[in-house]
């Protein structure tokens, strides 16, 4: 007994030093062959024999044992029929809602507001316009939002002026979905907010808008119809009853 549990602990160790091999190989011969900026924050083995996931922040790769290759694409499992690959980015991308500093947004409720989704978005975004037009629709809903001016411009100006507005709330909202000009801010307002909003979206690997966030961590980025967004409130509210 005491040979044969010798032997096993051998065999995984062996497997161990194995797979750390060839993760340092991959690791050192693509450093080598990417541009320097890059940064590979995992590499792991898939289910597939012979094939790495190589991870750059919250986007999938895919190289061979010698890191020579690199592949870009989904994995899909055939016989169970999962993506793989979004399986990996929505795990990795979850977020704690219940960490999010909810003071930082913008906020409003309708109907009953029991089901709350958080929102990143860009004063001079068209889809998260077209996004806001969106929740028009949607009842029994409270909807936080980050404002991250992004995309240059005089975004941030925006973003001050939407936050500082005496009611941001309407202010934002007849801006997004009317085009209302925005108030200008009073010189005497506090808008480090945004400078939080922008760090916060930095450490959640928020690279586009509009973001949206769920209850439960999932993420879905762009724009969902009101229906797409029903679908997932539904989905979420039957999960938890």
């Amino acid at each position: 007994m005491k040979f044969s549990v010798s032997l096993l602990a051998f065999a995984l160790a062996s497997v161990g030093c194995t797979a750390q091999a060839n993760e340092d190989t991959i690791r050192k011969n693509l450093a080598a062959s990417l541009p320097k900026e890059i940064k590979l924050d995992e590499v792991r083995p898939t289910p597939i024999p012979g094939l790495w996931e190589v991870r750059i922040g919250a986007e999938i790769r895919y190289t061979d044992a010698s890191g020579q290759y690199l592949i870009e694409g989904e994995m899909l499992d055939l016989k169970n029929r999962r993506n793989l690959t979004q399986d990996r980015i929505t795990k990795i991308t979850m977020v704690d809602f219940s960490s999010l500093p909810l003071k930082d947004a913008i906020v409003w409720k309708k109907g009953d507001g029991k089901r709350r989704i958080a929102v990143f978005a860009d004063p001079n975004c068209g889809y998260c316009k077209r996004f806001e037009q969106s929740l028009q629709a949607v009842n029994n809903v409270t909807v936080y939002t980050f404002v991250i001016p992004i995309l240059g411009g005089d975004s941030p100006d925006k973003a001050k002026a939407a936050w500082c507005a005496k009611d941001n709330t309407a202010a934002w909202r007849d801006w997004m979905v009317s085009g209302v000009t925005l108030p200008r801010p009073d010189a005497k307002c506090d808008a480090s907010v945004i400078q939080r909003n922008l760090e916060l979206s930095q450490k959640l690997k928020v690279t586009g808008t509009p973001a949206i966030v769920f209850e439960d961590g999932t993420r879905a980025p762009g724009a969902l119809s009101a229906d797409q967004l029903e679908q997932r409130l539904q989905t979420l509210s039957s999960a938890k009853s």
